[in-house]
């Protein structure tokens, strides 16, 4: 292939911090959620007037915003589902991300100037789904995540080149299929597809004879049971080019649960390993500072999911707990060539090595070498959460760029 369509980099977003990071660190579009009808709860989410910010900071940088709509209402929840959707058209939305035919339906008739996408929560796994959702109106496909790389090919080779076809392509994955799991229901009350997952696929399993209560046999050898639900995390950033060849053309990040932090480190690695890729499709090979940028990140153990045949995801039976390494240490306000002005997030010392996390480039090294806190003081150390510092560094930051640390030292 000598020619490749540019796929977008579309990124998640829990609040509106997360969307100002997504947008400055390189994401051609958003999706985000309400208040209601969308998969995720833990997330603060937008009401009206965030999610009209929203799309007013994305149309001005000729961004996307795409508004989840992805729950499977009942019957009770769909009178509100009229004005959930003129809400959305005036605040300006590009699209809805829909699972439900009926939802679907009542959208084109009460917003129809708005782009439908269906969600990874339909389980497209076959070119005749794709199609059929094409002709009742969908312009996007967001496929489930159990394809492999061939079943997408064909799925792009039989379907309408107008259809869009999108993919997960890093994140955390369900051991069920596509986020239709019932374990958390059954053994906390929490709805998944209302958001409240308790993820008891993460924790440690034991096997109990009913006539012995208290006694627990371990399923595996481990003396701490085993995870064997637990799957690890997907990362497909060394393998774009694979992707975009079978016919993605929207790489999406999970995460709309996760942190800023998280949503402007993996969106920068994503955006700069795109960019390589269009550079020269025929040879990506992203630089090794890309690749190291999304183990910087809390994560689990990663996987190339289910795009490969003989690599299956397979599962981290060790532990349910998260690989983290950084931490944020201040958030930059403003620098005038001299000195940094910027918000504590987490404590760090003078002398301590800070990393600059520019958008597009290598992140930037320096030494903290001195702190200044709010009253002009040098200070050994920023310790105050939330308080304002300057810090002596002659580096031209804008204002947002985020300020980490390595906390293995």
């Amino acid at each position: 292939m000598t020619t490749m369509n540019k796929p977008e980099v579309l990124s998640p977003a829990g609040d509106i911090e997360c969307l100002r990071a997504a947008l400055m660190y390189g994401a051609d579009a958003v999706y985000l959620a309400k208040k209601s009808f969308g998969m995720r709860s833990a997330p603060q989410n937008f009401d009206q007037e965030q999610l009209f910010e929203a799309c007013r900071l994305a149309h001005s940088k000729g961004k996307k915003i795409y508004l989840t709509c992805n729950t499977l209402p009942r019957n009770r929840e769909l009178d509100s589902l009229k004005s959930f959707a003129k809400e959305a058209a005036e605040a300006g939305v590009d699209s809805f991300i829909v699972s439900d035919i009926g939802v679907m339906s009542l959208l084109k008739e009460y917003a129809p100037e708005i782009e439908i996408h269906i969600s990874t929560q339909a389980g497209i796994v076959n070119y005749a789904s794709a199609r059929e959702f094409y002709k009742m109106g969908a312009k996007r496909v967001v496929l489930a995540r159990e394809l492999d790389l061939d079943e997408i090919k064909s799925i792009r080779d039989n379907t309408p080149p107008e259809l869009e076809i999108e993919a997960f392509v890093h994140g955390a994955m369900c051991v069920s299929f596509s986020g239709r799991c019932l374990l958390s229901q059954y053994l906390t009350g929490r709805d998944a597809n209302r958001g409240e997952c308790a993820q008891p696929c993460r924790w440690s399993y034991s096997l109990v004879e009913e006539t012995r209560p208290g006694v627990y046999f371990p399923i595996s050898e481990a003396d701490g049971g085993t995870y064997i639900l637990n799957a690890r995390d997907l990362c497909m950033i060394e393998h774009i080019d694979k992707l975009a060849r079978a016919g993605v053309s929207s790489f999406k990040i999970e995460g709309r649960a996760k942190s800023s932090y998280y949503v402007s480190v993996v969106t920068n690695a994503y955006r700069a390993a795109v960019d390589v890729l269009m550079s020269d499709s025929e040879n990506y090979s992203p630089p090794g500072w890309i690749l190291d940028e999304v183990n910087k990140v809390s994560h689990r153990e990663y996987s190339t999911g289910f795009f490969f045949k003989d690599s299956p995801p397979g599962q981290n039976l060790s532990d349910g707990g998260y690989i983290r390494n950084y931490d944020v240490a201040a958030v930059v306000e403003r620098s005038d060539g001299e000195y940094l002005d910027v918000i504590q997030r987490n404590r760090f010392f003078s002398g301590d090595t800070l990393e600059a996390l520019i958008p597009g480039r290598e992140p930037v090294a320096f030494s903290a070498q001195e702190i200044i806190d709010k009253d002009g003081e040098a200070v050994g150390a920023a310790n105050k959460a939330a308080e304002r510092y300057r810090i002596k560094c002659s580096l031209d930051l804008a204002p947002g760029t985020v300020l980490r640390m390595n906390n293995q030292k």
